[in-house]
Order: C-alpha cells, then structure tokens, then sequence
C-alpha cells in the first residue's frame, strides 16, 4: 500500500476484495485447492508462482494477515505461524544448524530463554548469552565465524529492558550477522525495528496484535535489509537447494522468507490456522487505538505503584526515574505499552497474598490482551529456570508481571490499591 500511517494501515492493509467479493477476508478453512491446469501446479511446486495449493504451507486467510502486519512493519513479506514460540524456532533454524552459534540477550521472555539455552543444543546449535547492557566490545567477543544470528527483544518479557537498537544493529552489520528482534510488546504500532536497521522481526500475535485472549499465533516479518548473497556466513543460502530442483536463495527476490517456508513451515508445518489467521486479522483492525490506551493506563499505573510505599520497585519506560526512560524515549516516542513490572517488599509470599486480594485485575499466564493481568514468573513461566538463571534474566523473587490492558485507569488502580493494602 501507499506509505500510509499506522492506524490506517490496521483497518487497509493486507486484504483488497474485487468487486462484490467480502470485504473482510473470508475463512478459507481448506485444507488443499483446486488445479485444473497441471502445469499450474507445478509452478506453485518448484516455487514459480505464488497460487495456494496445500495449507501446511500457504493459506489465503494467512497471507491476509500476513500482509497486514508486513505492511505494518515495512517489511517485504511475513509467515504466519502456530504460536510465538514456532515464529522464534523457525526463524532460527532457517538461519541455523549444527555447529553453528547464536547470540542471545539473557533478558527474554522465559520460552526463548529455554529454547535457546535448553533445546536448541540438543540440535547442536550453541546459544551465547549476552546482557543487554554489556558494551559492544564485550558483546563482539562473542562472534565467530559460525555465529548465524543476534536475538533481542524491543522490550523485554518480564524484565522491561528497552533494547538499544542503535547499538545492536551496528554490531550486525559490522560482522554482517542476521538481527531478530522479538518486537511483541512494542508492536509495529509503537516501534518498527526495519527503521533502525532490524534485519528480521518476530511477534506472538497471541498478543496486542489479537488482543483478546482468543487465538494462538505467530508471525516472522522480512525486512528485507539483509544481503545474503556471496556471505560465507550464510552458505546455505547460497548454495543449491536440491529439494528445489538446485534453487538458490540468494538470488530471490526474497531469500530469507522464502527459504524460510519453503524449507522450515514445508517440513514442520507449524503454520497459523486460518480461523487464528482470522480472528487476529479482525483483532488488529484496532490495534493502534488500543495502544494507545494501553499505553496511557501504564503510564498512570506506573506512577502510582512508584509512589506507594508498599512496592519496592518499579520497572517501566514512561518513569523519568527508569534506566531506560531515555531508550524509550527515542525507539518508542509513541509510547511503551502496557507491560511492567514491579517488586513487592516482603517476597514471595507477599506477592501471593497481593495477587489472591485482587478483584478485577486476574492471575493469567498471558499479557497485552484488552484485560488487565498480574503474574508472579519466578513461580510460573519462569520456573523451569535456576535461581541463577533468573538473576540473569532479570527476575527477582519478588517481581509481579502486571499487564495493564484498557478499562478505567482509575478502576485499576483501585483494585491495586485494595490488594497492597491487604498486603
């Protein structure tokens, strides 16, 4: 589409009917399409044109929605897959294998942390952890010639540390090395990573971008920016594809997408399911309005949980205060979103009895969706984690994981005041 704004792109993008066909995308809810034409067939088999044939790996539903967040986040092409976890996976293994190494930021969300310290060696791929505010010496020390890709999240999952995109990206491009950013709490609404240079940007649409709670889902987003071709780094790409009758990756138009579902969603099948692809389309027709509001709740929640003196910390990007107020300010001027955290003085046991004297705000193991929800991670999502594995991801024993989502600001802060009180 043109190049039209954020809240206009929400409710265009990704779907352009003929006339009299349905404004919205339709559910295509197939699971293989009809060729008259066997040569047809053959082309969409050898990757020659882009018709829709099976829906392990492609789906008009899905390509709707795939289009719109492309759109949204300037991207050049997008892979809806099952969850955010499968987008994280898939991502990695297009770019590697075994033997290879791949830089992680320590403060991610506790699936990537355990996928990248846990499983991903099991397949022999080794997962170099890094401290966001380590310098760029000390993260470079880390590089070889087998380092396939640098993880980073925009804001991080319980941790809310605002990723330094300037200084990330400078490192991958000095090494020519791939950049993921997992940009889920911001949402292209907030922040666009391609903007500063991200090569690679995944989301768990699970979250903001369907924002109720309703359907699973996963997105990889191309930017486009990075040159694979004659990159010793990356020969898989430029080598001959057998499996594709001798394709070369480098030489698309788009190599990393394509050799991304042409291989990984081809042999995993861990694509979005048309009804998800769906309900997150719908979902995020109103994206932009509600981070809006997400954002401005936060930013009233924030300070009032800053100033009580029951919490002993707080941490959230709109308090001059916070150690990534200035980061926030210039990666995310439009606004930091809904997550936060925050200590409770006392540990565990006062954050137990705090989240059971909560009325409207509930213990659920999710965030960024239109319902206010609290989480302890040290005793949850984080639990498979060591003691010194959480200090590492930034989670202390007392952290609450409080995702502020769009009813009054005053009734939230309310139902914290009530539960600090019975504290």
């Amino acid at each position: 589409m043109k190049n039209y704004k954020p809240e206009t792109l929400c409710v265009q993008a990704g779907w352009s009917p003929k006339t009299g066909e349905s404004r919205i995308p339709p559910i295509c809810q197939s699971t293989t399409f009809y060729y008259g034409d066997s040569q047809a067939m053959a082309d969409c088999f050898d990757l020659k044109s882009n018709g829709y044939f099976y829906s392990r790996l492609a789906n008009p539903t899905v390509a709707a929605f795939e289009g719109k967040v492309a759109a949204l986040d300037g991207g050049v092409a997008a892979i809806g897959c099952a969850s955010g976890m499968s987008a994280v996976t898939l991502a990695v293994l297009t770019l590697a294998g075994s033997g290879d190494n791949i830089l992680c930021s320590q403060a991610v969300y506790g699936g990537t942390f355990n996928l990248c310290g846990t499983t991903l060696p099991k397949l022999g791929i080794e997962c170099r952890f890094f401290d966001p505010d380590d310098s760029a010496e000390d993260i470079e020390k880390l590089i070889d010639d087998r380092t396939k890709l640098i993880l980073t999240e925009t804001i991080a999952n319980p941790a809310i540390v605002v990723l330094d995109f300037e200084k990330i990206n400078a490192i991958s491009k000095k090494y020519g090395v791939v950049h993921m950013v997992d940009n889920t709490l911001a949402t292209p609404v907030l922040c666009r990573p391609k903007d500063f240079g991200t090569d690679i940007i995944i989301y768990s649409t699970t979250k903001y971008m369907d924002g109720h709670a309703a359907a699973l889902g996963g997105l990889i987003v191309d930017a486009g920016t990075f040159n694979f071709a004659g990159n010793p780094r990356y020969a898989s790409f430029n080598v001959p594809d057998e499996s594709y009758h001798g394709l070369v990756y480098a030489q698309l138009e788009v190599p990393f997408a394509t050799k991304c579902r042409a291989q990984l969603i081809r042999d995993t099948g861990a694509i979005m399911a048309p009804m998800n692809a769906y309900l997150s389309y719908l979902g995020s027709d109103t994206l932009a309005l509600r981070m809006q509001r997400h954002s401005e709740n936060a930013v009233k929640v924030a300070a009032f949980l800053n100033g009580h003196p029951k919490v002993e910390w707080v941490k959230h990007p709109s308090l001059e205060g916070d150690k990534y107020h200035a980061l926030a300010q210039k990666y995310l001027p439009r606004g930091c979103g809904g997550m936060m955290s925050f200590g409770i003085k006392g540990g565990m046991e006062k954050c137990r009895k705090f989240m059971e004297s909560l009325e409207l705000i509930t213990q659920e193991t999710h965030v960024a969706d239109v319902r206010s929800c609290i989480l302890h991670p040290a005793s949850s999502t984080h639990r498979q984690l060591s003691e010194k594995e959480l200090e590492m991801a930034g989670v202390p024993m007392n952290l609450m994981r409080l995702s502020v989502g769009i009813e009054n600001a005053e009734d939230i802060i309310a139902d914290l005041e009530g539960a600090l009180n019975a504290v």
